[in-house]
């Protein structure tokens, strides 16, 4: 999931209706108005370009104003004249906002990226004069310091907590001066982590890796040699096949191409982005950025960024979530190295005398997977045409939720790849329209994530629905053809659209605990159960239809899918684990001192005694999980906690003997996906599971202990 770090920094500034007077200036701006679109989506037909600063502008002046009504209220303060009145501030803030980093992550240009400049410290500043406003912050403590009174049920506890939460960490107890450096602090680091995102855009964009030989891509499938013409004539230079560092371009190569040098160069053009010493080099921006994290988690009383981070969330401080790393990471090396002694000795019958390099591996193992299990993800792609795929992932909510999904027209949309779903719950309630935008463009951010536009809230005692995005970049058919699905790209959809049912069958009252407001080391919970179904045989059946024939998977490949399910998990949970030791050893730093980011990335990866063979699977010039934004920094872990959750609560399933078990789904719905963040998260998932989760089941599942 990766949601727009601006959103987070607002996420305060929602939803409520202001009867303050706009400026003439902006009478027409269609972020003022009432939105009468089909389920009150943004109408994105009507917004321009030109609209965004100025509705920026006039949003932060009106929740200004409202922020300052709450604050001066001469009223003693209440549940409902403060916390909720600030729950439900912001309205005009959270519209443009909601649209226009969607747009910054799904369709950038150059004038969006020029606003997304001009905007970030001004909205950081706008933040702080929210959490740093010393008569707000009296009426917050006033009411937490006598909160066993109030008479407030478990989401009013949870939403007053972590208002009082959210102004500590925000600063409101420091005094004047300090105040003032945290305000320069998020300043710097608005504009730096931004500048990280563009610059590695900008690496991506710059590469381009033009084939004029077709026996160079020997090996290679011909709907992917197909995609690489099409993208060749696309960029003016038909008759050649080009190759680029999106991961739907260079991983089939890596899987699948003969020529050795060919995946050298690819991979290695995607494993140096951001780090050419050039103009978009991204080495002193990480610097940079880890200073001012370091300087700002100290001002706030913490030794690292990682203590600052951690210290509202599940894991709680970073010798937790050492700890938890160092449970897993050992048996995940165990058996990438048993891997890696397969996939050698499987060239060493080739007799090149060659040595396994990060540039052989995916090849190798796809090759040792025909082998072993006769798999071949060529054949596999023929029943994975992405309609179905998602038709299959609808089908399953329907089967574990009773909701129901249908395709509607005349709705606005943001870009014309994007497709809208109207969801009902089994009584025909609405439950919110889904937008599912799948395929990589220019413009487009890497990776896949779900956000919202609009969000669930309960006011005036109406349910207000939301409107969700679940956005990809998956393998693109060539022209005219379907779009045939990886096994990645699969799990992706279902990862994915996990997220939104989180969002879209939140039943929450308040906008700061609805759907997916949780904390970090949650939120994957509900998008990673959903890859424990997309394999399942039965689950299988309902959507994996060959593109041509229409006939459903035959019983031989879904055995041999089966089969081949724990194959190469060494390899994909050590660089995963990797990526989440980077992480935190950059957010464990509690000095300011200039790092030569090379050599603190190779000392770190030396220090767990990773593989040579075996890539982190991001490296820090283009990790923009902790880097673009502050997301997933010190936070990176929560995949592979979130696994052990989701693990375990497929185990409940599992344990059952039906993985549609009604009982099982109800409570899963009632107690984790309809209550967003409002109770703490280990006492929703132990309503749910009657337990902790049971890290267990996260190395049988994998394939490391029986």
């Amino acid at each position: 999931m990766n949601k727009s770090f601006y959103l987070l920094i607002i996420s305060v500034l929602v939803m409520t209706s202001c009867n303050l007077n706009k400026t003439k200036s902006i009478e027409n701006n269609p972020f003022v108005t009432e939105w009468n679109t089909p389920y009150g989506v943004p109408p994105f037909d009507k917004i321009k370009i030109a609209d965004y600063m100025p509705a920026f502008e006039e949003g932060m002046r009106l929740h200004s104003l409202e922020i300052d009504s709450i604050a001066n209220n001469q009223a003693e303060p209440t549940f409902e004249n403060t916390i909720v009145a600030m729950d439900f501030s912001g309205k005009l803030l959270q519209k443009v906002s909601s649209v226009f980093f969607n747009l910054d992550q799904t369709d950038t240009n150059d004038e969006i990226q020029k606003i997304s400049e001009d905007i970030s410290p001004k909205l950081t500043e706008h933040s702080d004069n929210v959490y740093l406003n010393d008569k707000l912050f009296a009426r917050v403590k006033a009411l937490n310091d006598k909160k066993e009174t109030l008479g407030l049920n478990s989401e009013q506890t949870r939403l007053l907590e972590k208002y009082y939460r959210n102004f500590v960490r925000s600063g409101a107890e420091l005094d004047s001066p300090k105040k003032a450096e945290l305000r320069v602090l998020n300043k710097e680091l608005a504009l730096a982590e931004l500048k990280f995102g563009k610059n590695v855009l900008a690496s991506i964009k710059s590469y381009k890796k033009f084939v004029d030989n077709q026996e160079e891509l020997s090996g290679l499938p011909e709907s992917i040699k197909q995609s690489a013409a099409e993208a060749a004539e696309a960029a003016g230079q038909k008759g050649k096949w080009l190759f680029t560092t999106d991961k739907a371009s260079f991983l089939p190569v890596l899987q699948y191409a003969d020529n050795r040098e060919l995946r050298r160069e690819l991979l290695t053009a995607y494993s140096t982005l951001a780090n050419h010493n050039d103009s978009i080099d991204n080495k002193a921006v990480v610097n940079q950025i880890m200073k001012l994290r370091v300087k700002k988690a100290q001002l706030l009383g913490f030794p690292s960024p990682a203590a600052f981070i951690l210290d509202d969330k599940m894991a709680k401080n970073p010798q937790t979530v050492f700890n938890f790393l160092k449970s897993v990471w050992e048996p995940a090396l165990n058996q990438a190295k048993i891997e890696r002694s397969e996939l050698q000795a499987l060239m060493d019958k080739e007799g090149k005398g060659e040595k396994l390099e990060a540039w052989d591996w995916a090849y190798y193992a796809e090759k040792l997977r025909k082998q072993k299990y006769d798999l071949d993800e060529e054949t596999i792609r023929q029943y994975f045409k992405m309609e179905n795929v998602r038709q299959g992932a609808f089908d399953l909510a329907s089967h574990l939720y009773g909701i129901t999904f249908k395709k509607v027209a005349n709705v606005p949309l943001f870009n014309s790849q994007a497709e809208t779903f109207e969801v009902n719950d089994s009584d025909g309630t609405l439950l919110g329209l889904l937008y599912t935008d799948y395929f990589p463009r220019a413009g487009k951010s890497p990776g896949a994530w779900m956000d919202n536009l609009t969000i669930q809230y309960v006011k005036g005692g109406q349910d207000h629905r939301p409107v969700i995005v679940n956005i990809g970049n998956l393998t693109k058919g060539k022209e005219g053809e379907p779009s045939l699905l990886t096994i990645d790209d699969v799990e992706t959809v279902f990862h994915e659209f996990g997220h939104a049912l989180h969002g879209l069958l939140s039943k929450c009252t308040y906008p700061s605990t609805s759907g997916t407001s949780v904390t970090r080391d949650f939120v994957e919970l509900p998008s990673q159960i959903m890859e424990n179904w997309c394999f399942e045989p039965a689950v299988l059946k309902t959507y994996a239809k060959h593109y041509k024939t229409g006939e459903v998977i035959p019983q031989e490949l879904i055995d041999k899918l089966s089969a081949a399910q724990k194959f190469n998990q060494g390899f994909a949970m050590t660089e995963l684990l990797a990526a989440a030791y980077l992480d935190m050893d950059y957010h464990a730093r509690t000095d300011t001192t200039t790092i030569d980011v090379e050599k603190f990335e190779k000392d770190a990866m030396d220090a767990i005694g990773l593989i040579p063979e075996i890539l982190v699977r991001y490296r820090s010039t283009y990790y923009n999980h902790i880097f673009n934004g502050d997301g997933y920094s010190a936070g990176y872990y929560s995949y592979i906690w979130a696994e052990v959750l989701d693990a375990d609560a497929f185990a409940a399933f599992k344990e059952s003997g039906d993985i549609y078990n009604k009982e099982i789904a109800t409570s899963f719905r009632k107690n984790i996906l309809e209550r967003g963040d409002s109770e703490d998260p280990m006492t929703l998932y132990k309503n749910f599971r009657k337990a902790e989760p049971n890290p267990n089941a996260l190395l049988k599942r994998r394939g490391f202990i029986k």
